[in-house]
């Protein structure tokens, strides 16, 4: 059985397309594309990968033993939210300047009223 011939291009008998094609490397960007190089998978992507799965995984266990029922989540916070709105309504209104009217505005042209 032949190894690979004096090109380099067969090996068993079969000729490797992909040896021809790419026999200069990858083309263009070497991770993006369709002839893109494969990811080597490492220990670390593993671990991390499930790493991730057990967190999600368990957010799931605790998201689905919900800590209240419906009927007693249905207005648990209305109060609160009631308070916070009204404390940024008066953080609003302490901002906001007194209001004034126009002949505050002009009465410094009454300095002399000689024809009223």
């Amino acid at each position: 059985m032949e190894t690979l011939s004096r090109s380099g291009f067969t090996c068993c008998n079969k000729m490797f397309l992909t040896l021809v094609l790419f026999r200069k490397g990858i083309p263009g960007r070497q991770w993006i594309g369709k002839h893109r190089r494969p990811r080597v998978v490492t220990w670390q992507m593993k671990r991390n990968t499930l790493q991730q799965l057990e967190r999600e995984a368990e957010n799931e266990f605790w998201l689905s033993r919900s800590y209240m029922n419906s009927e007693q989540e249905r207005g648990h916070a209305a109060a609160r939210r009631e308070q916070t709105w009204t404390n940024i309504k008066a953080q609003r209104c302490a901002k906001f300047p007194q209001h004034k009217y126009v002949s505050e505005h002009l009465d410094h042209l009454n300095t002399t009223r000689t024809w009223s």
